[in-house]
């Protein structure tokens, strides 16, 4: 302690770091002083926005959930409540058997809710089609354990489904394979019907009845690209935040923790009274392997994806018809490289300047090859994939190149369960917390949720919570 002022430090300057630092200073205000050390040159994590053709666009996320409180509630709090912007339209296709098809709207993460619908969108072949039904007059597979969503959702409608539309929407998010990924996990709502519901066609209709109709915008973005929420909440948090210092270990003291950063040969101590851990699932099982080593353990079987992201800005007189949908995904059973597009000009029409502004996703689980191409050849399979599908001539006007490697961590069968005892582990240790992107979501308001919860323990360990 420093007089009376607490001293925490947080690894990892990515949203989840940040969001914990303001929450700090949010609960104890003066009583604390906050360090982030990060250790890349900048802060933000997969948070970044940087202009192609003119335009603030952003490289990695791109939007949040509005309809989960935290992200907006974030933004809102530190100043950017007049910057946020909403889709111009969400009308999204998959790339199957040879042409774009609208997704159906009664879907529920890619489960069919209404054949009619499934029929007409042509998304599956009419032997596809007709598997569907079979789920209502087989025997129910009522899931006790975690199993993948693969095995569930095609024992229950076939492999169609699973192939041509479950897999490119969870590919979409996670960059995985269904036959790996966990049903509690990834899907919940559909987890809690597959444990005591026979049909899942009759569930999944329910589901979406259920779902409230006057809910507004499924997604929200900022006008700067949500990029500019990282910087955001760094200056609101007050926070000392270091760029290029990397934590190489982490012990506990007497009175707290010490930190050592720096090169080997001359190394750096930080000592703290409490430290959160937010950084990736493989740094974090480093920091934790002396002090909390079967958290460590977990989290070292945590696999991440890597992904690059290739941005292009087109004159919009090169598209033969202008994007009528905000983006589509491609199955991994098609075999094209780029698994997934958004239109950023279309699905936020603030980014619209005479360009049609598009975003392709490279890279899931297993095709790391991909990756291994140099940047030009990544924007040449982009302009490949823009003239076979959307029928595109000439060239873009600017083009940006953003790879994440390791960028997504996959929630595989029995993740719930091993996120579970990595909070056991940490729990035992005082003063220590854990939060990000491989717990409890990747998306922006569950990173801003499990920061919250890390500043609520530390808070309450330090004994600063409330006045």
């Amino acid at each position: 302690m420093e007089g009376n002022r607490a001293h925490v430090v947080v690894v990892g300057g990515g949203i989840a770091g940040l969001a914990a630092a303001w929450y700090l200073r949010q609960g104890a205000g003066e009583r604390v002083r906050v360090t982030v050390l990060e250790g890349s040159p900048r802060i933000g994590g997969k948070l970044y926005a940087s202009e192609v053709a003119g335009v603030s666009v952003d490289a990695g996320a791109e939007s949040m959930l509005a309809r989960r409180p935290e992200g907006k509630e974030l933004a809102r709090a530190v100043g950017l409540g007049d910057d946020l912007v909403f889709p111009g339209t969400l009308r999204s296709a998959i790339y199957t058997r040879g042409a774009l098809r609208y997704l159906p709207k009664s879907q529920v993460m890619g489960v069919p809710a209404d054949l009619t619908e499934l029929a007409r969108s042509g998304i599956v072949s009419p032997g596809g089609l007709l598997r569907v039904p079979l789920d209502q007059i087989l025997p129910a597979t009522l899931v006790r354990t975690d199993v993948s969503v693969a095995a569930y959702i095609r024992a229950r409608m076939g492999a169609e489904v699973v192939e041509r539309l479950v897999e490119p929407l969870l590919g979409g998010v996670y960059a995985g394979r269904s036959d790996m990924l966990s049903l509690e996990a990834t899907m919940p709502r559909v987890a809690a019907v597959a444990r005591s519901e026979r049909s899942l066609l009759s569930a999944a209709r329910q589901l979406v009845e259920e779902a409230p109709k006057d809910a507004g915008p499924v997604f929200t973005s900022l006008r700067n690209g949500v990029g500019s929420l990282a910087e955001a909440v760094a200056k609101a948090s007050e926070a000392d935040v270091r760029t290029g210092v990397t934590v190489r270990e982490l012990h506990r003291t007497e009175q707290g923790w010490r930190l050592v950063t720096g090169p080997v040969p001359r190394p750096e101590a930080v000592e703290a009274d409490a430290v959160i851990v937010a950084t990736p699932g493989p740094a974090a099982s480093r920091l934790l392997k002396a002090e909390a080593p079967k958290a460590a353990s977990e989290l070292a079987r945590i696999e991440y994806a890597s992904m690059a992201v290739v941005t292009l800005a087109y004159p919009a007189d090169a598209f033969p018809e202008p994007p009528a949908a905000s983006g589509y995904l491609v199955p991994p059973v098609e075999k094209r490289p780029v698994k997934a597009v958004t239109f950023s000009s279309v699905k936020w029409p603030h980014l619209a300047k005479d360009l049609v502004i598009l975003r392709c996703s490279i890279g899931r689980v297993g095709e790391e090859h991909l990756l291994q191409r140099d940047d030009a050849e990544l924007v040449s399979l982009a302009m490949a994939e823009m003239g076979d599908v959307m029928g595109v001539r000439g060239l873009p006007v600017d083009t940006r190149v953003t790879r994440w490697g390791g960028g997504l961590p996959q929630y595989n069968v029995g993740h719930l369960d091993r996120v579970a005892r990595v909070r056991a582990a940490v729990a035992v240790q005082p003063g220590l917390a854990v939060c990000g992107a491989a717990y409890d979501g990747i998306g922006i308001p569950a990173c801003v949720g499990t920061a919250r919860t890390a500043a609520a323990r530390i808070l309450e360990h330090l004994n600063l919570r409330g006045e």
